[in-house]
């Protein structure tokens, strides 16, 4: 018996996208970004190695904090706004919450996204996304072609500023959220960026 390929629907809620099986022969991993399932670009190499070793730092500090707090790969996040519709994946996020086995990370406090020309406006659109769930203190984005990183931390009113801290090789980079600061430049170590 030959199997069916099942092709992607047109539009489906989160409940029927957490149910889906891609047919794509890629491994593509895929967003589900307002009803539609969006597959994710390849990360460059400079992308990928900014997510392991701002993951790495991100862990280290953890760990020599003894904190009950974890970093995760592409965490699967579901916006407040428009909950029913929406799944998406950020680079790297960081939950305090025990772990669990379930698809969706309900409560992460700090998300973060590598800022790539071919994707930026998918990925500032996340971004927005993001500042709708109520756990979510600090979101960082991190430039994939420059030393450059952009901080938006939720003020104390609940709000979000409405421009972000724009920080550059020579700042540093302070993360509330986890207790966490490092150089900027110390994120770039192994990419082939300047520092």
């Amino acid at each position: 018996m030959v199997a069916l390929r099942k092709d992607k629907p047109a539009r489906m809620t989160l409940a029927e996208f957490l149910n889906w099986t891609p047919a794509d022969p890629t491994g593509a991993a895929y967003q589900l970004i307002d009803g539609e399932p969006v597959p994710m670009a390849p990360a460059s190499r400079n992308h990928a190695a900014l997510m392991g070793e701002v993951g790495g730092l991100l862990h280290a500090h953890l760990l020599e904090i003894a904190s009950h707090c974890s970093v995760l790969i592409q965490p699967g996040i579901v916006p407040h706004v428009r909950a029913d519709w929406n799944f998406r994946l950020p680079d790297l996020g960081v939950a305090c919450s025990p772990p669990s086995a379930d698809l969706v990370v309900r409560d992460p406090v700090l998300l973060i996204e590598i800022l790539s020309p071919g994707n930026e406006s998918e990925t500032r659109a996340n971004i927005w996304a993001y500042t709708t769930i109520p756990s979510v203190r600090e979101i960082l984005a991190v430039h994939s072609t420059r030393v450059e990183a952009e901080r938006l931390c939720r003020l104390p009113d609940g709000n979000w500023p409405e421009t972000p801290d724009v920080l550059t090789q020579g700042d540093l980079l302070r993360l509330d959220s986890i207790g966490f600061a490092a150089p900027v430049r110390s994120l770039y170590r192994t990419t082939d960026l300047p520092r």
